[in-house]
């Protein structure tokens, strides 16, 4: 009977294991040498005929561009890639030598994007990837590694446009409330590379996407901003956003004349059959390893949704109310008059969280279903929204877990659910980055045990929530043991949240 944080613990590290650069692309690509040498990427075969290139953008991209050197050898020619500012030193001094690249590497290294924001040094890599795209010929295949942070790390302003004019229209957006997909359509329509436009001057040649999704739904023209995939958006969406914000009439003279002579219609499709993308890991596939080891560990084990977002405090609200189903079920016959209330309680917070693609009901349906006996551990991943009130440390994994195990303390405290020993649970969220905003902290375990021992020692937990200030609760209780603190892992597919519960 290992602790339940134990459990938790493993459940992470093999969700993150198994969207690690190396075995991720390893699963999806092989080079086939026999006759003429042959790229297959997840089946599909691309014949190397005369050239072989690599460029790539992004956080994971270090450890992915490693990974594909070694599967492509020889074959390799020559690589750009544009990764964060320090990532090459904290790797190496993390003692991760696998997302390195060897000494005497073919492919060039630019860091660049200091705090995810586009810079002179971004700005450089993606003018050498943009030469390097537009010198193919139609007998080369240009490999293209994308994932997560991959947006700040290709900029290229269409001229005149100046990188600092794009980033003071693009921070007046985002302060008057634009959303990251509104911010992203603007910035595409102003971008050489982005909006699919990379794969455009790369014509003739073929091109291969590989692409870590760290977006809800994995949407191609999203995910970096779409360097590679035709995109959804026109000019109009563009002057859209811009009206909308108020701001279409004082900007610069650069992105006026560009906006005058942008084609009012988005590229048509066909001129995309060059292009293979390809998405080789995502949140799915992280969660579908934790549940494969949870069942290992002994667990009735569900996933919940790839796709949760939307406010903290809410999405709390939403696991406090499950877990408390799940107890509830656990501890009396099923369908009691609580089991009812609570019921109707989460599908009416499901309807208003809107997250896609989740059929709450269904999912009621298979919680039901599973076996009595067994302990329950709930999956799922996503990403949340905290809305900053406070000048706190945290980030949205601590405070949602403190959240979630203040909600349920609450709840048993009003005799909601019994605490009668026969539920014992933890919660864990975490960043699979291994960062979750400004400390060493990926994420937090919590349960209500924790909250009352701490209200036990005289610690306010409602004052440091309201000051965003998780990890200082977290830290300063218990020597920081409910803290998860993973170093950078050198992927991205957004955030992993477990419940467990026996």
């Amino acid at each position: 009977s290992m602790p339940l944080q134990e459990h938790a613990l493993a459940l992470f590290r093999s969700a993150v294991g198994t969207v690690r650069p190396a075995p991720m692309l390893q699963r999806a690509v092989k080079l086939q040498e026999d006759g003429c040498p042959q790229l297959l990427v997840k089946g599909r075969a691309f014949p190397v005929k005369k050239d072989l290139y690599l460029v790539g953008f992004g956080k994971a991209v270090l450890g992915m561009a490693a990974a594909a050197e070694e599967i492509l050898g020889d074959h390799l020619t020559r690589g750009i890639i544009n990764v964060p500012l320090g990532i090459q030193g904290s790797l190496q001094r993390a003692g991760m030598q696998e997302m390195l690249l060897k000494p005497h590497s073919k492919i060039q290294v630019i860091e660049g994007a200091r705090n995810n924001l586009p810079d002179a040094e971004a700005l450089k890599g993606a003018v050498a990837i943009k030469e390097l795209a537009e010198s193919l010929t139609a007998d080369d295949l240009l490999l293209v590694l994308i994932s997560g942070g991959g947006s700040a790390l290709l900029p290229a302003p269409i001229p005149p446009i100046l990188l600092a004019e794009k980033e003071k229209l693009t921070k007046a957006l985002a302060s008057r409330g634009a959303a990251i997909q509104e911010l992203n359509v603007v910035r595409k329509t102003l971008s050489l590379l982005k909006g699919g436009g990379l794969a455009r001057l790369a014509y003739p040649a073929q091109v291969v996407s590989l692409i870590l999704s760290d977006v809800i739904g994995d949407p191609l023209d999203i995910i970096a901003s779409g360097p590679t995939a035709a995109s959804s958006h026109s000019l109009q969406d563009c002057l859209q956003i811009l009206t909308k914000y108020n701001l279409l009439h004082n900007l610069p003279k650069s992105v006026e004349m560009v906006l005058s002579s942008s084609p009012t219609k988005p590229t048509a499709p066909e001129d995309y059959s060059h292009v293979c993308n390809v998405i080789i890991g995502s949140n799915t596939q992280a969660l579908d390893e934790a549940k494969r080891q949870a069942e290992g560990l002994g667990y009735a084990a569900l996933i919940l949704s790839t796709s949760v977002c939307g406010e903290v405090g809410r999405v709390a609200t939403l696991y406090c109310q499950l877990a408390q189903l799940v107890c509830l079920g656990l501890a009396a016959p099923r369908d009691g008059l609580l089991s009812k209330q609570v019921r109707a309680g989460l599908l009416q917070l499901a309807a208003e969280l809107q997250v896609p693609g989740l059929n709450l009901a269904e999912f009621l349906e298979a919680l039901r279903g599973l076996e009595p006996e067994k302990p329950v551990c709930i999956l799922a991943g996503g990403e949340t929204t905290v809305r900053l009130r406070g000048a706190g440390k945290g980030g949205r994994n601590q405070e949602l877990a403190l959240r979630v195990g203040l909600g349920l303390h609450r709840a048993w405290a009003a005799g909601a659910s019994s605490p009668s020993g026969r539920c014992e649970l933890i919660f864990l969220s975490a960043g699979t980055d291994g960062q979750d905003g400004p400390t060493e902290a990926a994420g937090a375990f919590c349960s209500p045990k924790l909250v009352a021992e701490a209200l036990r020692e005289g610690l306010d937990v409602e004052t440091f929530l309201s000051n965003n200030d998780s990890y200082t609760f977290f830290s300063q209780f218990q020597g920081g043991h409910h803290l998860l603190v993973t170093g950078l892992t050198g992927t991205n597919v957004m955030d992993i949240h477990a419940l467990l519960i026996r």
